[in-house]
């Protein structure tokens, strides 16, 4: 993997925060049906995902937006 590119895994991350979910569990049934993931590797993941510059670089809109909902969730604490 080229260090400019994010794996497909990452990019459907990526994809997945993107999209609205109705109802509680939805959002984890995707995370398991189309990556393959359980809930907690794939916010893992995410988390990771929220500090790599390439994921900044790949969808800038969408890891801006839960870097902003991560940080107000640690203030909380």
């Amino acid at each position: 993997m080229d260090l400019g590119e994010l794996a497909e895994r990452e990019l459907g991350i990526l994809a997945l925060e993107r999209r609205s979910f109705s109802g509680p569990g939805a959002k984890e049934r995707a995370v398991r049906e189309e990556l393959g993931l359980a809930p907690v590797r794939y916010y893992q993941l995410l988390n990771a995902l929220l500090d790599d510059p390439r994921a900044l670089a790949a969808d800038p809109v969408t890891v801006n937006r839960l870097r902003r909902v991560r940080d107000s969730r640690r203030a909380e604490r």
